[in-house]
């Protein structure tokens, strides 16, 4: 039960972002164009080839605010904690993968209105482990998004891991 909480509160507070007025409604295109912006501010962040990685993931988020994510087993619901929880990531797993590359491979945005959207989204990161050995994690990831200040800011997320047993390691570099 209990880890259903985290999965039924971001479905909860989908359907109320999806309660909108027509006259709100955005069009084919506007979905269209409100999904790619989406797509590519995410990539960006999570393009571990470019410098600042914690700071770039932290964009994702409102600057201040709650924000709920729910990952590893935990929910957290401050914005400071979240910030400590990325920089720990990058810090004590990040920095130690050799080459990883961020792989999204699913990725579904439904937007809900103009400035309300949800994203999920499968992603692997293939990579070598500092002794050189081919290493891969993975999962699935879903954000909701709100537009705040002209930002489009994820308000609420849940990530889930792939098993370790579960995830096919890299072939090693030829």
């Amino acid at each position: 039960m209990r880890l259903l909480w985290p999965s039924a509160v971001l479905t909860i507070s989908v359907l109320a972002l999806a309660c909108d007025s027509p006259q709100n409604a955005p069009s084919v295109a506007e979905k269209s164009g409100i999904a790619d912006s989406l797509k590519r501010q995410v990539a960006a962040a999570y393009d571990f080839s470019r410098e600042n990685v914690a700071a770039n993931l932290i964009s994702l988020y409102p600057d201040t605010g709650r924000v709920v994510a729910a990952a590893a087993g935990r929910v957290t619901t401050s914005m400071d904690t979240l910030r400590r929880d990325i920089a720990a990531f990058w810090e004590n797993v990040g920095r130690n993968m050799r080459n990883p590359e961020w792989k999204w491979q699913e990725i579904h945005v439904d937007v809900l209105s103009r400035d309300a959207a949800v994203m999920t989204a499968t992603y692997r990161i293939p990579h070598m482990t500092p002794a050189g050995a081919p290493h891969e994690i993975g999962g699935a990831w879903t954000a909701v998004f709100v537009k705040r200040d002209g930002r489009w800011v994820i308000v609420q997320e849940h990530l889930s891991d792939v098993p370790v047993h579960s995830v096919t390691s890299s072939p090693a570099p030829e």
